[in-house]
């Protein structure tokens, strides 16, 4: 479990966008997002949730889709 952000994914936006997991999955440099292949669905990798750089590449990938709560 993170100790410090959560990440939050809506995951009807991100079923209805297509090629947006997979953009999710690529755009982020710790690999917090894991694309499922063949749905257009995307899994928060928890073991690395406390890698991110809060560099707001996936917020800006998709947004209304992703949000990072602090939890600090």
């Amino acid at each position: 479990m993170a100790m410090f952000i959560r990440v939050e994914v809506d995951d009807a936006v991100v079923a209805k966008t297509p090629g947006l997991a997979a953009k999710l999955a690529e755009v982020c440099p710790v690999n917090i997002f894991a694309a499922d292949s063949g749905a257009n669905k995307v899994t928060v990798v928890e073991k690395n949730v406390d890698e991110c750089t809060l560099c707001e590449l996936c917020i800006e990938a998709a947004p209304g889709a992703v949000s990072v709560v602090k939890l600090y």
